[in-house]
C-alpha cells in the first residue's frame, strides 16, 4: 500500500499482494491493452473452478514467429 518495491522477482504472489507481472498463455486468448479498449483489457485466471488472480493488461507483446 506504500508504493515501495517489497522484493524484486518473488518466487510467488501472496493473497492481496500486487504485482506486475508477464503472462505467457498456453493456448489462445482474447486480450487488448487499456489504451486499446479498457473494457477488454480485463481479465481472470482460474484453477480447478478457483478464481487465483485478476488483473488488466497494460501492455501486449506479440509472439515471435
Amino acid at each position: 500500500r506504500t508504493g515501495q518495491v517489497a522484493e524484486e522477482n518473488p518466487d510467488f504472489l501472496k493473497n492481496g499482494d500486487v504485482a506486475i507481472v508477464t503472462i505467457k498463455p498456453i493456448g489462445n486468448l482474447v486480450l487488448e491493452d487499456t489504451k486499446t479498449n479498457p473494457h477488454m483489457a480485463r481479465f481472470a485466471i482460474r484453477d480447478a473452478g478457483v478464481t487465483v488472480a485478476a488483473g488488466v493488461c497494460n501492455a501486449l507483446v506479440e509472439k515471435k514467429k
